[in-house]
């Protein structure tokens, strides 16, 4: 995959330079994910974390926000939304 099509996926616009360097980036990720791919991993069974020991805390509701402070701190808003730049395109 190249590099202008992932900026454009992410919208980001990247120099000359960037771009190259991007470049050689992803290559060396894409190399080392190759040699991964060589390891002889017959065997060994997959990491999986033991949530059942993860201590959970209780689900209480805390003070709710005040909506007019919110939206009075954003660029732009409209009744009580926020207006963000359209990014989907048709």
């Amino acid at each position: 995959m190249k590099v202008e099509k992932v900026a454009h996926l992410a919208r980001l616009k990247l120099t000359e330079e960037e771009k190259e360097k991007l470049t050689e980036q992803l290559d060396r990720i894409l190399r080392f994910v190759e040699k991964l791919q060589e390891i002889n991993t017959e065997g060994i069974e997959p990491y999986t974390p033991h949530f059942e020991e993860t201590p959970m805390r209780e689900d209480i509701p805390e003070k709710d926000f005040d909506p007019a402070l919110v939206l009075s701190q954003a660029p732009h808003a409209e009744g009580s939304f926020f207006v963000v730049p359209r990014v989907v395109e048709y």
